[in-house]
């Protein structure tokens, strides 16, 4: 029974990373805001590491890289890398230390967003023949975070809902202490 769980949030995941990689792809090219288009597969591959933890998140991170290193132009195999050690630190994380809930959800990205900007404009300050103004870069870098962000918002309603460690539980995994809580409820009533 846990295979086939794992299999089918696995394939819920990468039914969700799909329609994102088309919205980052094919819809918000159109819907340019100072000719940037954000970052969702990098937040919904942090988002998914955040709640699902290091295994399913790794996997998650390995597949929203591929689909990022295809539909921008770098260096092959730079998101997939960067995508997948995210999705394992970020599930790491989770599983042992920080909490899952809104505000890390954000920070998380916040700092992975940076972390991509970084990355894209890598290559232009490395390669002279692609020098560009550091500030140029540094202003499209921070309006590219804060796009990528403002869109996080609504992809994070559907993240917590795919995951399994949303704050909710099945009457059979609930925790001893809501069991607890639970039968003295049903002594007082009776």
């Amino acid at each position: 029974m846990k295979k086939r769980t794992l299999i089918a949030t696995i394939f819920l995941h990468a039914l969700f990373l799909l329609t994102v990689y088309t919205l980052q792809g094919v819809i918000f090219p159109f819907i340019r805001i100072n000719g940037l288009v954000p970052l969702m597969l990098p937040v919904a591959g942090t988002g998914i590491a955040l709640y699902e933890g290091r295994n399913v998140g790794g996997i998650a991170g390995l597949f929203a890289g591929i689909l990022c290193d295809i539909s921008f132009n770098q260096p092959a195999g730079i998101f997939t890398v960067l995508l997948t050690f995210t999705g394992l630190f970020v599930g790491t994380l989770a599983d042992t230390v920080i909490l899952r809930g809104f505000v890390t959800y954000y920070i998380c990205c916040t700092a992975v967003l940076i972390v991509c900007a970084l990355v894209q404009t890598a290559p232009f300050i490395i390669i002279p023949a692609r020098l560009a103004s550091g500030q140029a870069l540094i202003s499209t870098s921070i309006q590219q975070t804060i796009y990528s962000l403002i869109l996080a918002f609504p992809l994070w309603f559907i993240v917590r809902a795919l995951g399994k460690h949303a704050e909710r539980f099945l009457p059979a995994e609930r925790p001893a202490h809501i069991l607890v809580s639970l039968k003295s409820l049903r002594n007082k009533k009776g």
